[in-house]
This record gives structure tokens, sequence and C-alpha cells, in this order.
């Protein structure tokens, strides 16, 4: 267990915690003063009203709500946003309305999930060639496509 500290930059914050036992998410709130509503088509910076102090090797990743995007089309522009560790400004959260009709967010709703996890560092290594595999530079359905061939 990790502990997160938290400010909250807004009265109408609402603290995540785990619905169930085994969720790996929290849901965030929207820290609304009054109802917004987004267009079919439209974007919006959603305020949660809290600023995190997430521990050195971890990160914060927002994520859609999977209700949200089924029932009303909401999805997250930057899917899944990054929360640094060095951040400490108020979380935000950037929906999208792919949806067919204005959706309205109202002070307190489930806008997205937090979810914190391991972040691990790497150092490049600039080398004259990679190792192979079967799957070489194939890309971008390359291995779904169904069609198997005997060479």
């Amino acid at each position: 267990m990790i502990k997160v500290r938290f400010v909250k930059t807004r009265a109408s914050a609402i603290v995540p915690r785990y619905m169930t036992e085994h969720a790996a998410g929290m849901d965030l709130h929207a820290a609304l003063d009054e109802p917004v509503l987004l267009e079919p088509g439209a974007r919006a910076l959603i305020p949660t009203g809290l600023a995190l102090e997430i521990p050195p090797g971890f990160e914060g990743q927002v994520r859609p709500r999977s209700g949200l995007a089924l029932r009303q089309g909401i999805a997250l522009v930057n899917a899944p946003g990054t929360i640094d560790a060095d951040y400490r400004g108020e979380v935000g959260v950037i929906v999208i309305n792919h949806g067919q009709e204005t959706v309205t967010f109202a002070p307190g709703d489930r806008i997205a999930q937090l979810v914190i996890a391991p972040v691990t560092r790497v150092v490049f290594e600039e080398v004259v060639e990679l190792g192979s595999t079967q799957r070489a530079g194939g890309g971008f359905g390359h291995t779904g496509t169904g069609a198997h061939r005997d060479g």
C-alpha cells in the first residue's frame, strides 16, 4: 500500500476511493460550480478539485469510464492521461463527446478513473542492428489479419 497525499483545490472536491475490494481504479469526480454542457464533437477540461503528491516511482493514470463511453459516447482525448510524480497542480480531465446528443456534467459526477501505477525508467542504447523476431517490422494489424500462408 502506498500513500498519496492530496490537497483540495476546490471545496466541492470528492476524494477518490476504491468501490470494490479488487478494483484497480478509483473514480474521479467533477468539481464544478455549475453544470457543464458538452455538445456532440466538443471537448472540455473538467476540474477534479484535487492536487496530488504521487510518490516517486509511480504515476497516476487517468482513464475513461466504460459506462460513460457506452451510454453517452464520452471519451478522454488523451487516454490514458498521465499525472507525473512531480506534478502538483490541480488534476483536470479532458473529455470529448463522441455521441450524438449533448451531455451534461453536473457537480460531483464521476467523470474518469484514476489508477496509480509503478513507473519503470529506461536508458536508451543506440545499436547498429536490433535482435530478430518472427514479426520483424510488421505492424498496424500485421498479427491480426487471420490470413496465414504456408511458405
